[in-house]
This record gives C-alpha cells, sequence and structure tokens, in this order.
C-alpha cells in the first residue's frame, strides 16, 4: 500500500500534512437532532461522535428533514386550498394558514425525523 503523505518540520521532528475531511453542512434540524441525542440518547450519540459518523448522520437528519418540511408544506397547502388567488385577495388570511401549516409540518417532522 502506496501513501502520498507529505511532511514538515517541526523542529527535530517530520509532522504529517493532516487535514480533516471537510465537514457537510448541518442546518436547523441537524442542530435540533444532536441537541436530542445529547440530552436524551447519550450513548446513541458517544457512538456516532467517536466513529466519526455522526456529522454524516447529522446532514442526513438535516436533508431528509428539509425536504419532509418542503414536502408536507405543499401538500397541505394543496389539500386546504390555500392558492396565491387567496394571497392576492386576502394576505393575512393566506398568511395565517401558512403559519398554521408551516408549524403543523414542523411538529410532524420533530416527531418522526428528529426525535425519533
Amino acid at each position: 500500500m502506496t501513501t502520498n503523505l507529505t511532511y514538515h518540520r517541526a523542529g527535530d521532528y517530520l509532522l504529517p500534512d493532516l487535514t480533516p475531511p471537510e465537514a457537510p453542512r448541518i442546518g436547523v434540524w441537524g442542530e435540533r437532532r444532536r441537541s436530542y441525542l445529547k440530552k436524551h440518547k447519550d450513548s446513541i450519540y458517544t457512538g456516532l461522535l467517536l466513529s466519526g459518523e455522526l456529522n454524516e448522520h447529522l446532514a442526513e437528519v438535516d436533508r431528509t428533514a428539509s425536504e419532509m418540511v418542503d414536502r408536507l408544506i405543499a401538500e397541505m397547502a394543496k389539500r386546504e386550498d390555500i392558492t396565491e388567488a387567496l394571497k392576492a385577495s386576502d394576505q393575512m388570511a393566506w398568511v395565517g394558514a401558512m403559519n398554521n401549516i408551516r408549524n403543523r409540518a414542523e411538529e410532524i417532522v420533530l416527531r418522526e425525523v428528529v426525535y425519533a
């Protein structure tokens, strides 16, 4: 097995030039999952952290949760007939309905993805 490591001199020692792998982007849903694992599932959190899989797990949870929220909002808005026409005719009713839908979608995602 051949490795292509480079080294730099530090005093009398040659030290390898190591760079950590780039960490994936972790959004709000991933951070909520991290907080939940730390507080309520410490053994799972520690296992993921020690195996180096924590950031990958959090990024996947974030990606899954974001997609699920977007999909749920679109489905609920369509089912409840919250359209651009309503937005044009009664903005306050549209904002209230969309806030209600977003809150419900986020609660579902918290329960089914983040706290699962």
